[in-house]
Formats: C-alpha cells, sequence, structure tokens
C-alpha cells in the first residue's frame, strides 16, 4: 500500500485509539496517587468521588475536544487546533511546546524503564542511562519498521497492561475475601484537609493520572474513518481508565485500611506485600516496567506527528515531514530521538519534565479556546461530532483548565518563567529561520 497524498497511511481504527489512549495513560500514576488522595480525604466514600469526578471531568474534555478532532482531522493534535483559530504563531507556539514536553517525557520514561530495570536486576544499576538511550533506539527502528507495525504493537502491549492491572485487582479482591484487613489506625492528614484546599489537591492529583486521554488525537489523519472512530475512541478509552482506576482504588481499600492507604507513598506496593509477601514489591516493580513500553511507543508517536505536522505547513524545517513507504515520518522520528538522547544524557530531562505540566495546562487551556472561538467563527464547518451540553460544557472544561493553570503557576512560578523562556526561544528561531 503506497503512502497516501501528505505522506502518513490512513489504516488506523478504533482498536488503536483505545489502545495509545489507555497504554499513555494507564501506569505508574495510578500506583501511587491513591495514598496521596487518601490523605487529603481520609474518607472511602470521598475518595471514590473524587476519582470518579476528576474520570467524568476528563470525559467532559474529551468530547469538547472530539469535536475538534473530527472537524480538522489531520496529524498533530494540539497544533492543529490553535492554528485554525489562533493563526500561525500561536499554532507554532503550541506546537513547539507540545513537542518539547513530549521529548522530556520520552526521556523521563525511559530513564524510569532503565530504574526498574535495575530494582529487577541490581547489576544493572551503573547502566541506567545507557539502557534509557538504547530503548530509545530501539523503539526508533520500531518506528521505522512502519505504522502498521508500531499500532500492532501498541495495541498488543496495552492489552498485557490492562490485564496485568485486572489480575493486581483480582489478587487484592481474593486476598480481603480470604482474610479481613487488619485496622490501620487513624488516617494521617494535611493541616488544610480535608477542606476545600485539602480537595482542590486531591482532585488536582486525581486529574494529573488522567493526561493522555488526548493521544487519539495525534492520530485523525492515520484513521481509516475519523468521523465515526475518534469519538469512539475517545470516550470509550477514558471510560475505561475510569473503570480502572475505580476498580484499582477499591482493590486496595479492600487489602489497605484508609488510615494505612493514607500513610502510603506506594500504595499498590504496600498491597502487594499484604498480598505476597516479600515478593510483592518485585512485582509491582515489574507491574510498572509491563506499564512503560506502550507509553513509549505513544510518546515517540505522537512527537513525531507533531514535528510532521508543522514541518508540512513549513512552520519548521520541511524536511521533517518526509515520510517513508511504510507510512513513518522517518526525519522527524531521528530528530524526536536525538533530543531526547541528549537530554537523557545531559540530565536536563528532569527540569523539563516540571516545564512539560506547565507547557499541557497552557496548551489544554489555548484548546478549549479554539473550540468556541471556531465555534462563533466557522459556525458552518462541518461537525461530525459535537460536544455534548455546548456551551455548559467547553465552559466547565475551560473553568478547570484554567484553575489547573492557575496551580501550576503558583505552585512554582520559577518553572514557568523557564518554560516561557523556551518557548521565546522557539519563537525568535521560527522569527530568523522565515526571515532566511
Amino acid at each position: 500500500m503506497a503512502a497516501e497524498k501528505g505522506g502518513l497511511r490512513r489504516i488506523l481504527g478504533v482498536g488503536f485509539g483505545l489502545a495509545v489512549i489507555v497504554g499513555s495513560t494507564l501506569g505508574i500514576g495510578i500506583l501511587r496517587t491513591p495514598g496521596l488522595v487518601a490523605a487529603q480525604l481520609a474518607s472511602r466514600s470521598g475518595i471514590l468521588a473524587v476519582w470518579l469526578l476528576g474520570g467524568l471531568y476528563t470525559l467532559l474534555g474529551s468530547v469538547c475536544l472530539t469535536e475538534l478532532g473530527t472537524m480538522l482531522p489531520r496529524a498533530g493534535g494540539y497544533y492543529v487546533y490553535a492554528r485554525r483559530a489562533f493563526g500561525d504563531t500561536a499554532g507554532f507556539a503550541v506546537g513547539w511546546s507540545d513537542w518539547i514536553t513530549y521529548c522530556a517525557v520520552l526521556g523521563y520514561v525511559t530513564i524510569a524503564m532503565g530504574e526498574f530495570s535495575a530494582v529487577l536486576a541490581p547489576s544493572l544499576g551503573p547502566a541506567i542511562k545507557p539502557i534509557a538511550v538504547a530503548v530509545l533506539g530501539l523503539f526508533a527502528l520500531l518506528q521505522w519498521a512502519g505504522v502498521r507495525i508500531s499500532s500492532r504493537f501498541q495495541e498488543a502491549t496495552t492489552a498485557v497492561k490492562f490485564l496485568a492491572f485486572l489480575a493486581l485487582v483480582a489478587a487484592c479482591f481474593a486476598h480481603a475475601a480470604a482474610s479481613p484487613s487488619p485496622e490501620g489506625g487513624p488516617a494521617v492528614l494535611r493541616p488544610d484537609g480535608p477542606g476545600f484546599v485539602g480537595l482542590v489537591v486531591a482532585l488536582q492529583s486525581v486529574a494529573i493520572t488522567y493526561g493522555g486521554w488526548q493521544s487519539a488525537l495525534y492520530f485523525t489523519e492515520e484513521d481509516r474513518d475519523p468521523r465515526r472512530n475518534l469519538p469512539r475512541s475517545m470516550i470509550g478509552g477514558v471510560l475505561s481508565v475510569l473503570v480502572i482506576y475505580l476498580l484499582v482504588n477499591l482493590a486496595l481499600l479492600s487489602v489497605l485500611p484508609v488510615g494505612a492507604l493514607s500513610r502510603s507513598t506506594l500504595p499498590a506496593a504496600d498491597a502487594a506485600k499484604a498480598i505476597f509477601g516479600g515478593r510483592g514489591g518485585q512485582m509491582i516493580t515489574l507491574l510498572s516496567l509491563v506499564s512503560l513500553p506502550p507509553l513509549v511507543n505513544a510518546i515517540m508517536m505522537i512527537g513525531t506527528r507533531i514535528l510532521f505536522a508543522m514541518g508540512r505547513d513549513g512552520l519548521l524545517w520541511r524536511g521533517a515531514a518526509a515520510v517513508n513507504d511504510r507510512g513513518t515520518p522517518v526525519r522527524a522520528t531521528l530528530v524526536t530521538t536525538a533530543v531526547a538522547a541528549v537530554l537523557i544524557g545531559t540530565g536536563t530531562f528532569q527540569k523539563l519534565v516540571a516545564v512539560a505540566a506547565f507547557f499541557l495546562a497552557v496548551n489544554y487551556c489555548v484548546c478549549c479556546l479554539a473550540l468556541i472561538v471556531l465555534r462563533r467563527r466557522e459556525p458552518r464547518l462541518e461537525r461530525p461530532f459535537r460536544a455534548w451540553g455546548y456551551p455548559w460544557s467547553a465552559g466547565i472544561v475551560l473553568i478547570g483548565a484554567a484553575a489547573f493553570l492557575t496551580g501550576v503557576l503558583l505552585g512554582d512560578t520559577r518553572t514557568a518563567l523557564v518554560a516561557m523562556g523556551l518557548l521565546a526561544a522557539g519563537l525568535l528561531g521560527r522569527l530568523w529561520s522565515s526571515r532566511r
């Protein structure tokens, strides 16, 4: 099958859409965050309510952005919507910062794979960074093999991860049925909880664990029928993650009392130790390691699509839009891999991970505004899927996104300034290249 116009191959479907959302969302966050949430609320019903509320808010965001994805089914995700609504400069700013974010996360996740490998095999301890770079190289080769192979890898590894989390849930419930949990003592609460501030902290923590729900938006140009498949992928993916998150919390609460859960920094490991004894920690490390390959694959695919789209539109080096006969943006893949490897080697990815939180918050706000602007400015543009409950749904999502951005700004102003510096550097680089 030859590459289609624009270079990308239209061969993906709902299976890949679900896999890329679940694969890039479900992971280490749900293994760690339940303890933080429990420390803020210290109530079984409150804990479950916050996880449900966070999932429903994410679902609302997904239906709003699904309207944009089906209306503008082009590779690049957030960049495409910002450019259509606000012009080339805003589009470049969103695309540039989005790409930097994914490069930083690539460095972070591959380092995590090296660290988990060293926990399972301590002799690998001195080789964590080489392992991370080697993992990057292997995933770059996987991309080179073509979108059909990389998409099937995404589907298979996500299925394995999904089943592994279900196995953890089943083990917790089975243990609880066989031996009731001992009393865990009173919950350890923050001085400001469980009041309004504690609730806000809990909601922010939960919202972060849902990061990745937007992943299918970056592949609409490669979907066989984005009008039908994107809504199914976005809604089905978020609902799948929501169900797993609720099941994991119920499972942890069946093994650990609320007091013990509120004191735990890695509650999944504590639950596994209660069930399997000394091997429990290793089992959770293995589960964490299993959760990372589909995440790395999804991030690499997303990062290359952003670079491809910006190159094709002339906002970056046009060579980034080169695609091989298997549907892979080869030069974009090489550049993304090389930048992530440099970040690993220099350790600067650690600083950029904090910057990524700022960029994600800003870009989400911009895209929420893009939905509103395009509704008003281009009302006759075909919209195969319309956001449920608009304009109230868009208003709620925008308020939540703005609140999250405000929290990031107030919580780490220095990092926000670094992020603005990186953004300014990108804009100056674009200005220089355009003048040439």
